[in-house]
């Protein structure tokens, strides 16, 4: 992991359990890291119009929520990364557990009728993020969030591969690209970690340019956001299938995804 402190700025010594492999302040005295914290407009903007779309075509509250969750977690990614604060840390960590938490209600539901509420899977997934939040403030282990936010990706992973393979097989595409990108992320996230010493040297060779697209914590967001929007995606196409609505995927300038649903047709 990083020294405790490259360079003095603006937000002082580190006050987290976590750093990460970017130089501190190597660029700005008021962004600790950079690239880690730009980055995170992948979850910001996105999600945003996710959520303007699905306001405006009437859909349930819940993908309303999925698509803040994911915001959220990028706004406290962007001040846990800009200042690598305790308190903003939990800002980032704690939000990962509730918008997982969000997922699996989603995904668990899709097969219900509309207007409907699961209160015993509500209050079990409500259960868990209170449990899960007041043991990690008292603990302060970073390996015991990894774990409790490794569990409910893998309860997503299950569910989203049982929808693909047996359930509406023309998904598979979606289905497994949201979870190929995700893995792709998780893969980055780990050679960060653990070859740190070696990429930084690595970036004095460079130039500043080349040498950002080694921040591989940096595309561990890019790619997890972007894989997570897409189980959004996967997961409100599926319900709007089972509604018998008429969901089309299009692409904004021909490269971001986003979904369109249009109503039942009447007969």
């Amino acid at each position: 992991m990083a020294p405790a402190a490259d360079r003095e700025g603006y937000w002082g010594p580190p006050t987290s359990t976590l750093e990460w492999c970017e130089e501190n302040y190597a660029v700005s005295l008021y962004l600790f890291s950079l690239w880690n914290t730009v980055s995170n407009l992948i979850f910001i903007l996105p999600p945003i119009y996710g959520a303007i779309q699905t306001y405006k075509d009437g859909l349930e509250k819940r993908y309303l929520a999925a698509y803040l969750c994911l915001t959220a977690v990028g706004l406290g990614s962007w001040c846990f990364h800009m200042t690598l604060k305790y308190e903003m840390q939990l800002l980032d960590e704690l939000p990962m557990i509730y918008s997982c938490c969000v997922f699996v209600y989603c995904l668990y539901e899709c097969f219900k009728y509309k207007n409907t509420v699961n209160y015993p899977l509500l209050f079990l997934l409500i259960t868990y993020s209170v449990v899960v939040s007041i043991v990690y403030l008292n603990l302060k282990e970073p390996v015991f969030h990894q774990v409790m936010y490794g569990t409910l990706v893998s309860i997503i992973v299950l569910r989203s591969v049982y929808i693909v393979l047996w359930v509406y097989p023309w998904l598979r595409g979606l289905g497994y690209t949201s979870l190929t990108v995700f893995l792709m992320g998780f893969f980055l996230w780990n050679v960060d970690n653990i070859f740190c010493d070696k990429l930084r040297a690595l970036r004095e060779k460079m130039p500043p340019v080349v040498g950002a697209v080694t921040q591989f914590h940096a595309w561990w967001h890019i790619l997890t956001g972007l894989g997570s929007y897409l189980h959004i995606l996967l997961s409100l196409y599926t319900r709007t299938l089972f509604l018998k609505h008429r969901p089309k995927v299009k692409f904004v300038f021909g490269i971001w995804p986003v979904l369109l649903v249009e109503p039942p047709k009447k007969l």
